[in-house]
């Protein structure tokens, strides 16, 4: 009668151990997907980041040509304006007066650029780390600057 107390005992303390695990397994597969949408939308949250800095870095591109574009061209027209000077030391000084303006344009267009870059790199990498996406989601293992 003992052993089959003793029996029924185990029986039970081992159902008592199971039931629950098994209830567990269950309760873990549904987070798995929550988390799949999850990451799904960190990932989303990151492409959206990703754009927003690649049209900044568009726009402020286009405005660094641009301003270099009118800096050798202003420069081209007051060059060939300071030839036409007939005096050496005239000519000398509208030279040196063209070339100072382009260079200091040239600097202006590229302190420009530079800052528009590092603030949108700033922008894009306070905007990723608030995705909270998983390391390796971002595209910046790949970034060298070219400028």
């Amino acid at each position: 009668m003992n052993k089959k107390l003793i029996a029924a005992s185990v029986l039970v303390a081992s159902l008592a151990v199971a039931v629950p695990m098994v209830f567990a397994q269950t309760t873990t597969t549904t987070p798995a997907i929550t988390t799949s949408t999850t990451l799904t939308t960190k990932i989303a949250c990151v492409g959206a980041a990703v754009n927003t800095r690649e049209t900044a870095v568009d726009a402020g591109l286009t405005a660094y040509t641009t301003a270099l574009n009118s800096a050798y061209s202003a420069r081209a027209t007051a060059l060939q304006a300071a030839y036409t000077n007939t005096t050496l030391s005239a000519v000398h000084a509208a030279v040196k007066a063209a070339w100072a303006t382009f260079n200091a344009s040239y600097k202006s267009a590229h302190m420009t650029w530079v800052g528009v870059k590092s603030s949108s790199w700033t922008t894009f990498a306070a905007a990723v780390k608030a995705c909270k996406a998983p390391a390796g989601t971002s595209d910046t293992v790949n970034y060298t600057s070219p400028l």
